[in-house]
């Protein structure tokens, strides 16, 4: 075991160690019944704040600073016989200048509206392990400090005269998650239904003055100096919704302390109608699929070719809900994945085919969005076109530790279904197909 800290206390990390390289940081906790635990680091410059809202590293945002800091993922490490709960990759030698401090917090998912806070989560610790011997260098358990806040920033890693130090915070706040964002520099996008401030109340017009005698007449006044245009800003942060915007992007939907429950992956396309010759207009019949692979080695497909739309409570644990030829239906496509029976499953790879239509990608416009209980929606979008090919990888689904499943973005193209399972390994007899 490492050097053990106190709440307040600082330690060098490399001053006495120039070899260090690549830091694992690792987090661990036991909460209570229902207590969902979230894991950030904010990536602060000078003074204090954040650069930008890629600077918020969380489970939508999973890696920053070019690279050089990065959650585990599904890659964990097992330390002196313990695999944290949370584990962050620090690549120090590729940490950008600008980088003057890396703050490691937890926050508690909604703590507030369920009434519930760090006073019932227990047996907090943060440590930090060499990745070249695996040592551990250092470790600071928080104890029982904490009654009603549902935000904690556990401990900084920070640079000081060209070395990197560690500080036991242990500082406890309430507001969560967007409380901590506002205070780093982040602003968070406020949920739909919150209400919005009345206007201010305007002062009383004065009243109209007394006619006075003409007065000279005035010179034109110098034009006013042009103001400049305002800086671009970004868009808040939305906690509510991800999007998986490049090919390889990963990340894990969001584990409470009960069962995955029911997850929807819904596609859906516009539902403009194209005009052909002899103006006939035509719509394109787009669909969603997938196939499946449980523990046991049971493969297949579920799509609405060929009227295999699965099973929810039975094996594979996954359904089709319908099959919408238009695009006009509001809800479009699901699938449904029963994440009770997480354990049973392998791994999905969701896609979606044009069985009639023009081929044309960028007209249907397509979108998946992944819906889990109590977590953020995750969003895909088919932003990426090859007109020459009618079928399209969307998303692999892979199980995490029986715990929880890995949203993959894919957007890989291929001419049908069998050139399909042959990219994944699937290796399923494919014959033609109608329904």
């Amino acid at each position: 075991m490492g050097l053990a800290l106190t709440r307040g206390q600082k330690a060098d990390v490399t001053k006495n160690n120039p070899s260090f390289r690549n830091l694992w940081v690792g987090m661990g906790w036991k909460g209570g019944t229902g207590i969902d635990v979230d894991f950030s680091a904010f990536l602060l410059r000078q003074g204090g704040k954040v650069g930008g809202d890629e600077d918020l590293i969380f489970y939508g945002n999973p890696k920053g600073a070019r690279g050089a800091i990065e959650m585990s993922g599904t890659g964990k490490r097992s330390f002196a016989g313990v695999t944290d709960q949370e584990q962050v990759i620090v690549r120090l030698q590729d940490a950008p200048s600008e980088i003057d401090r890396i703050s490691f917090t937890l926050t508690i998912y909604e703590g507030e509206a369920r009434k519930q806070s760090f006073a019932n989560v227990n047996d907090v610790y943060i440590r930090i392990m060499d990745e070249a011997s695996g040592q551990e260098i250092l470790r600071y358990e928080l104890g029982k400090h904490f009654s009603v806040e549902t935000a904690i920033v556990v401990g900084d890693l920070y640079r000081y005269n060209g070395e990197w130090k560690f500080n036991a915070i242990g500082s406890g706040y309430a507001g969560g998650l967007a409380a901590l964002c506002a205070s780093f520099g982040i602003e968070v996008q406020a949920d739909a239904s919150a209400q919005t401030s009345p206007p201010a109340p305007q002062p009383p017009k004065p009243p109209t003055p007394a006619p006075q005698p003409p007065a000279p007449a005035p010179q034109p006044p110098k034009p006013p100096a042009p103001t400049p245009p305002p800086a671009p800003q970004s868009a808040p942060v939305n906690l509510s919704k991800i999007s998986l915007t490049k090919r390889g992007d990963v990340i894990n939907l969001q584990k409470g302390a009960g069962a995955l429950g029911e997850i929807v992956v819904n596609l859906n396309w516009n539902q403009r109608k194209s005009t052909g010759f002899f103006g006939r207009s035509s719509s394109i019949d787009l669909d969603v699929g997938c196939l499946f692979e449980l523990k046991n080695g049971m493969k297949g497909a579920v799509q609405a070719l060929g009227n295999s739309f699965g099973d929810f409570s039975r094996p594979p644990y996954v359904s089709l809900d319908g099959d919408d030829r238009t695009g006009s239906i509001k809800t479009g496509e699901n699938l449904r994945i029963n994440g009770n029976m997480v354990h049973e499953i392998r791994r999905v790879v969701v896609y979606a085919y044009i069985y009639q239509g023009v081929t044309n990608w960028a007209e249907a416009d397509g979108v998946v969005t992944i819906k889990q209980s109590g977590g953020p929606d995750i969003e895909v979008r088919m932003d990426e076109h090859n007109n020459r090919m009618g079928m399209c990888a969307i998303a692999m689904i892979e199980n995490v530790g029986d715990q929880t499943f890995s949203i993959k973005r894919l957007v890989q193209y291929f001419t049908g279904h069998r050139q399909l399972d042959e990219a994944f390994g699937w290796g399923l007899n494919w014959v033609q197909g109608s329904k």
